[in-house]
Order: C-alpha cells, then structure tokens, then sequence
C-alpha cells in the first residue's frame, strides 16, 4: 500500500524574490551575449527559458488541506504547510481536503434481524488523514465513502432487531449508543483501506416500513398495556398484603380464610380497576 510521505516545499514568497531576480538577469545576460555570436545567445536563450519555466512551479496549499505531488506518475510526497509554495513544475499537484465532512445516507429500506421491513438512515462524520491512500488506493475516495457507509448500515440493520421484542440484549432503537458505537467500527473497518477516519456515526432516522407501521404500533401499545397493568398489580397486592399484615398485628379484626379471601378480593378490584369503584356499605353484621 502507498502510504502518505509528508515534505516541505519552499517558501513561494522567497522564489518569487530569487525567480524575478535571476529572470531579469538572464535577460540582460542574453542580450549582452548575443552580441558576442550565436553561440552566447542560444545558451543565454537557454537559460531564460530554464527559468520562465520555473514560474510555473508555485502554488497555493490552504490550511486544512494537502497537495499530493507526483512526477511523471510517481508519488513524491504531500505537503501540509499552508502558504505559497514553490516545488518542481513539472510536479502534479492534486488538492486533497483535510477539513471534517458529513455523509447523510438516504432512506434505506431494509429487513432487520427477525425479517421485519425497516427504514434507517445514517449520518457519518469523516475526515482525510492519509492523503497518498486516498488518491491511490481508491479510484474516487469521496465516492467510495458513501458507497460503503451505505452497505455498513445495511450490514448492521440487517444484524440488530428493531425493538427487543423478543430478548434481545441490544436493539436499534433501544440501544442508541451501542448501536452507533457498532456502525462507527463497521464503517472504519471498510474505510481503512482509503486513508479516510471516521469520527462520528449517528443513526438520523428509525422507523417500520409503511406497510408494517400500523400493526407494530398496535403490538407496541399492546405491550405498553400490558407492562403497565404488571406494575398496577404488583402494586395492588404489595397494598393487599400490608393492609391483611397491618389488621393482624394491630387486631383490627380477625378474619377467616374466606373472609380474607373475600377481602383481598374486593381490594384487588378497587385498586386494579380503571374507574373508581363504588362501594357497597354493609349496615349489618360481618358475618
């Protein structure tokens, strides 16, 4: 693999000095020379244009960024230093960005790990940290960026159940933090190879797909339902149970089996009921 091979270049402002001065010199020495013969003026002629072809070798590196160098096809290093630069021109100079971008992959209609059609969308938030692998290890770095996160979200909705319905110790949309820890490296692990790190990965959008929504939100309410009433009754028979211990260490009364049957009971449905109960006065006896 071709691995980024950070070099200095000139100082551009230095050469501007040094070029202006040797081309107005090589000037006045041609004209001087070709007084001489021929001979003086082809070599003087040489030489002014050795150093007009100089002139083409500054160019500009901002910050945040780098300019990849090759000479006739071969990498020769990258440079950082932002500023006017000057190096050898016949060098390509191909402009890399080093600044933090954002992916936003669209929509993608998947089926999560127990065959449920989903839709899940992704932010990525990358950067450029070897600028040699993503010129030369790849055909188009910012192409093959999108390609693969694309196909890691896929991997990973495919991988993970959209709820824990069924269990499962993590969810897409129960465990946020562990499923975006999950992409991150999912996403990394495909863009190694490209010189690209990956700094953040958020899931932006988590839903049924449409024609499953309406049914996943009635078994979701279901299940609200039901959890609730399971602490409704947890409630009720820890009330139950204090109010039967309470009469008996004070001697409230002494009730039966079956009048504590009948007791707990009533109190289970006034407790557990959705409406207030309406009670019943007994003017007579207990019993």
């Amino acid at each position: 693999m071709i691995q980024e091979k950070v070099i200095k270049a000139p100082n551009g402002i230095m050469f501007l000095l040094v070029l202006f001065i040797a081309q107005v010199a090589s000037i006045l020495l041609m004209v001087n020379l070709a007084k001489t013969g021929p001979v003086g003026a082809i070599l003087s002629g040489l030489l002014v244009l050795v150093i007009f072809i100089c002139w083409f070798g500054f160019f500009m590196v901002n910050p945040k960024e780098g300019r990849v160098l090759q000479l006739f096809g071969k990498y020769v290093g990258t440079v950082h230093e932002p500023g006017l630069r000057w190096a050898n021109p016949f060098y390509s100079k191909l402009r890399v960005s080093l600044r933090v971008r954002n992916f936003e992959s669209g929509k993608l209609k998947v089926n999560d790990k127990n065959g449920n059609p989903i839709e899940i969308a992704a932010v990525i938030v990358w950067e450029v940290v070897d600028t040699a692998e993503a010129v030369f290890q790849v055909d188009d770095y910012e192409d093959f960026v999108s390609i693969q996160s694309e196909a890691a979200l896929r991997n990973l909705a495919t991988s993970y159940a959209y709820d824990n319905h069924e269990g499962e110790t993590i969810a897409l949309r129960s465990n946020p933090i562990e499923i975006s820890d999950a992409l991150k490296d999912e996403v990394q692990a495909r863009l190694d190879k490209a010189g690209v790190r990956v700094i953040e990965s958020k899931i932006s959008h988590l839903a049924y797909a449409p024609e499953i929504a309406n049914a996943m939100l009635r078994r979701q309410q279901a299940m609200a339902i039901i959890a609730a009433r399971k602490k409704v009754v947890e409630g009720a028979v820890g009330m139950v149970e204090m109010a039967l211990h309470q009469l008996a260490e004070r001697e409230v009364v002494d009730l039966d089996s079956e009048r504590r049957a009948a007791m707990v009971s009533n109190l289970l449905v006034v407790l557990c009921s959705d409406d207030s109960a309406q009670p019943i006065v007994n003017a007579g006896s207990l019993y």
